[in-house]
């Protein structure tokens, strides 16, 4: 009997203690709408391409939201700059879109 008592007791001060974590979380996110899309230039430079990307920015503080929200288009530039930028090899591998996401973060 008394482990069904502390087990009982211990799931209910779990599911206390999950609950509380996610009541205190301020994390907040943000998406680009609508998506991006912008061209890059392939190999020859007569062949045009062309990249969409969604993208969702995670926010530590939901406050910083309004913030975002203002300088969308401003931070929507940079985010287009960066990727036209970008060769077609890097664009179409994994290891490169990682390295630009990474750029894009900064």
């Amino acid at each position: 009997m008394k482990k069904i008592v502390y087990a009982g007791l211990f799931t209910f001060f779990v599911s206390v203690i999950s609950f509380t974590a996610r009541a205190e979380s301020t994390v907040g996110y943000f998406g680009f709408e609508p998506d991006i899309i912008t061209n890059y230039i392939g190999p020859s430079s007569k062949k045009m391409g062309y990249v969409r990307v969604t993208i969702d920015l995670m926010l530590t503080d939901t406050s910083d939201i309004a913030v975002v929200e203002h300088h969308t288009p401003l931070l929507r530039d940079a985010l287009v700059e960066i990727l036209s930028k970008e060769p077609e090899e890097k664009i179409k591998s994994l290891t490169g879109r990682e390295e630009i996401r990474a750029k894009c973060a900064e």
